[in-house]
Parts: structure tokens; C-alpha cells; sequence
């Protein structure tokens, strides 16, 4: 799969920083970021609301959230050919629009069938915003540049989860449910509007074989194997037949696609990327954190509303502070991964979430919120000096013409151990809070720090990869698109 490198500029060459032209790029990426993400986790309050509005059931309200979530990882795969063919400025402004149109369709949908539908024509759109925004950042700063980028873009995706809930909770709350989607159409049209004045659209496209085969295994494996996997939260196990089948026919497709794309020349997604031992490195250890993160952050809206009987709005508040200290750490972290690597910020980061979790695997009924807000503090911290670090680790020295597979893989990769570490951790918690006998307030908070517990274990399993990360400047590909030179390591 190839791409041009669109014409880099002289500042963005040699200023350590990122000029004015970067930034401007990269609010466009950011705008398109806060839509995806933040529509994804505004949904998750809504469910409620959506039972009673269509008189339907629990289950049928929760496609609204799995079919949107399907609809993303069939279209992500598709990311790196479409760019090459189209450009990413196309690309990019055609998932703005259909964003957009599947938003007002949402707020107009008229019974669950229809709001599934709808959903699934946004994720359509979502799924290739985040993708092709890190190709276009990525060739925007330069791969000297790329921590200080990314961590522009770990904004909206570490305060997604946190603002999402606080956001559904008003407007559902204040205004109405539709709103939830209708505040998309602003934001998208200006999105769209600045895209079309500030990405060049210059590039050259390339008109790459299209890997049909490829395509027929990936996309359809990837939506079936999350689809298994989200049925585990309905049917609290990972036992039953509703979960195993979909996620065994998605891991065979999964795995045919493997084998396709290792023997052949020009696969919709190129894995000899792996033979990069820092991107290898990288994505192993992102995966297991990915899986510790979003499925911890489930749990504590869960815990404050459930056992401490706040409101949505509330319990979204309360997980604020783990934003801020997320937004203290991550542009110093993202600056200095560009000139001493992610090795440090890593470790130490993730030595600092595994400390703000810790405290949560001995909750209380009535435990001190000035307590767990410090926890989510010292937890926000240790996310800036990791999340975008690692995802700059997985790119920085990959070649102009490999960007594209690499944003792609590293979504995948995103979405997938998403999906995966909500399930694990709810079907976790449904069975420690099922056990309780009797099932008192008090009980119940220990349910929450048992399970608690697995997501401390999966962060510190991090720490084993995480060692072997760059502690040095990592060396990028050379501007004639030679390969990285050796990274030094410790």
C-alpha cells in the first residue's frame, strides 16, 4: 500500500516546536476526533432513555451502541487503500459528511430499527475520521515532530470518556435526546468547512490494486468478532453460544487475512510492519493498556451511580480529574518523547495509573470522594505520560508510504482491545456483583474492588513490554524514505 508524502514545509523540517500551519491542521483532526469519540460514549447515558422513548428492550437499545461500534471496524481496514486512492483530504471531509448526515438522521429516527440503522451509516463515517486524521497529523509535524503531534490529538481521546457522560447527562437531562446527535451538525460543518480551507489537497494519488480478498476476510472478521464479543455483556459469560460462535468465526477470518496478507504483494493492510521491533514492541504493550483503560473506565461512572447513588451528570464530575491530570502531563510528555523517546514517559506513566488504581481495589460504600478523586488524578498523570507516547513510538519510524498502514493498524488495534476490555471487565463485574449474598451497598463496592483488581493486573502486565520501549531519540526515516536507522536501546 503506498502513499505520497505531501510536501513538507521548512518549518516543519527543522523547528522543534509545531508552527502555526501544524496547528491549524491539527484542529481540524481534533474536531473530527471530539464527533467520533464523544458520540460513542454519549450514547452509552442514553440507553435508558432510548428503552423508553421506542418502548423497547434493553438489549435492542444496545444495538445502538454495537452497531455503531460494527460499523467502525469494518471501515477502519479500509483507511490506508482509500487515502492512496483518493487522498486524505477526500477521504477525510467524505467521513466529516457522512458523520454529519448519519447525526440528523439519528435525531430523527423514528422508532430502534431505524436509530440502529443510522447509527451504523455515522460509524460509517467515524470509523475512518480517526485513522486518516493521524496520517494527515503525522505528515503534517514530520516523524520529528510526531510525539508533540499526538499529543495534541490525545485530548479529545482521553477526554472523551470523561466529557461523554457529563455532556449526555445535560442534554438529555436539559434539553433532549435528540440533541445528543444534533450538536454533531456544528461542530461538522465547520469541520468541513475548515478541512476544505486548510488541508492541502495537493497530494498525488496513487491507483492501487484493490485487495478484495483481502477485504472479504478482514472487515467482516473484525465486525464478527466484536459483535461475539459484545454479546458477552448480555449474556454475562463468554461461555455461551451467542459469544463463542461470532468470535470463532470472526478469529478465522481474522486469521485468514493473516496468512493472505503475509504471502501477498499488496494486502489491504501490509503486517510485515511488525518486522519494525519498536512498532511491535509498541502495539503489544498499547493493546494490554487499551484493555485495562477502557474497561476501567466503565466501572467508575458504574460505581458512582450504582452504589454511591449519584446522577449521570455527577458521576461524570467526579471522573474529571483524571482529565486534568491527563492534560497537565501529556504536552510535556508529547514534546520530550520527540527528543528522548517513550521509554521513560511509558514506564513511569503506567506506574502511575497502576498507583491511581490501586486505591480503587479497596472501595468502600462510603469511601472518601476527596480520596478517589486524587486516585483519578494521579491516574490522569500517569495517562499523558503513556497513551500518546506509545502511539508515537508506533510511528515515528515507520516510512512516509507506510504511514497509512500504520494509522490504520494502530485503529484496528484501538477499536479491537476496546470492544475487548469493556467485555471482559463487565462480565467481570456482573459476576462478582451476582454472587453477593445479601446484595448491600457495602457488598457491592467490593464488587467493584475485586474487579478493580484484573485492571491493575492487566496495567502492570504493561510494565514487561513497556521495558523494552525506546529510551533514546528515536531514529526516524530519512527524507528520502531509506529505513530507520537502529534504535539505541537504554
Amino acid at each position: 500500500m503506498t502513499t505520497t508524502q505531501a510536501p513538507s514545509t521548512p518549518a516543519a523540517d527543522s523547528a522543534p516546536g509545531l508552527d502555526a500551519r501544524t496547528l491549524k491542521v491539527a484542529a481540524v483532526v481534533v474536531l473530527g476526533a471530539i464527533m467520533s469519540i464523544l458520540d460513542t460514549t454519549v450514547v452509552a447515558v442514553a440507553q435508558n432513555t432510548f428503552q423508553q422513548v421506542f418502548s423497547t428492550s434493553a438489549a435492542n437499545a444496545a444495538w445502538t451502541a454495537t452497531g455503531y461500534t460494527l460499523a467502525l471496524a469494518a471501515v477502519i481496514p479500509l483507511s490506508s487503500w482509500a487515502t492512496a486512492r483518493f487522498g486524505t483530504k477526500n477521504v477525510y471531509m467524505t467521513s466529516l459528511v457522512l458523520f454529519v448526515i448519519g447525526s440528523v438522521l439519528c435525531a430523527f429516527a423514528w422508532n430502534i430499527g431505524s436509530l440502529v440503522a443510522f447509527r451504523m451509516l455515522q460509524g460509517a463515517g467515524g470509523g475512518m475520521l480517526m485513522p486518516v486524521g493521524m496520517m494527515i497529523l503525522t505528515r503534517a509535524a514530520g516523524p520529528e515532530r510526531v510525539g508533540s503531534i499526538m499529543a495534541v490529538l490525545g485530548i479529545p481521546m482521553l477526554l472523551g470518556p470523561i466529557a461523554g457522560p457529563i455532556l449526555g447527562g445535560v442534554l438529555i437531562e436539559y434539553v433532549s435526546w435528540h440533541w445528543i446527535f444534533l450538536i454533531n451538525v456544528p461542530i461538522g460543518i465547520l469541520a468541513i468547512l475548515y478541512s476544505a480551507w486548510i488541508l492541502p489537497g495537493d497530494e498525488e494519488k496513487s491507483r492501487p490494486s484493490f485487495d478484495f480478498v483481502g477485504l472479504l476476510l478482514l472487515s467482516p472478521g473484525l465486525a464478527v468478532f466484536l459483535f461475539g464479543v459484545s454479546s458477552s455483556n448480555e449474556a454475562g459469560t463468554f461461555l455461551a453460544a451467542k459469544v463463542l460462535i461470532p468470535m470463532a468465526i470472526g478469529a478465522v477470518l481474522i486469521v485468514a487475512f493473516i496468512t493472505h496478507a503475509l504471502r501477498g504483494k499488496k494486502p489491504l493492510l501490509d503486517l510485515r510492519l511488525f518486522t519494525n521491533r519498536t512498532l511491535s514492541i509498541t502495539i503489544i504493550t498499547f493493546t494490554f493498556f487499551l484493555i485495562a483503560f477502557f474497561g476501567a473506565s466503565l466501572l467508575f461512572p458504574q460505581y458512582f451511580i450504582g452504589v454511591r447513588g449519584e446522577s449521570t451528570l455527577m458521576a461524570g464530575l467526579l471522573v474529571a480529574p483524571q482529565g486534568i491530570g491527563a492534560m497537565i502531563t501529556m504536552p510535556i510528555a508529547g514534546r520530550m518523547t520527540d527528543k528522548i523517546g517513550p521509554g521513560k514517559f511509558v514506564l513511569t506513566g503506567i506506574v502511575l495509573i497502576a498507583i491511581g488504581l490501586g486505591a480503587f481495589m479497596f472501595l468502600g460504600s462510603d469511601t472518601s470522594y476527596w480520596l478517589l478523586g486524587g486516585a483519578l488524578f494521579v491516574q490522569g498523570l500517569g495517562m499523558g505520560m503513556s497513551m500518546m507516547p506509545m502511539m508515537s513510538a508506533a510511528l515515528a519510524t515507520l516510512k512516509a508510504e507506510s504511514v497509512a498502514d500504520g494509522s490504520t493498524l494502530v485503529n484496528v488495534v484501538q477499536q479491537t482491545a476496546a470492544s475487548i476490555g469493556t467485555a471482559v471487565i463487565s462480565v467481570i463485574l456482573a459476576s462478582n456483583l451476582k454472587s453477593l449474598v445479601p446484595p448491600t451497598p457495602s457488598a457491592a463496592a467490593g464488587a467493584f474492588g475485586d474487579t478493580f483488581v484484573v485492571a491493575v493486573v492487566l496495567i502492570a502486565i504493561c510494565l514487561v513490554p513497556a521495558f523494552f520501549l525506546p529510551r533514546k531519540k528515536i531514529a526516524v526515516a530519512s527524507p528520502d524514505g531509506e529505513p530507520a536507522a537502529p534504535v539505541m536501546m537504554h
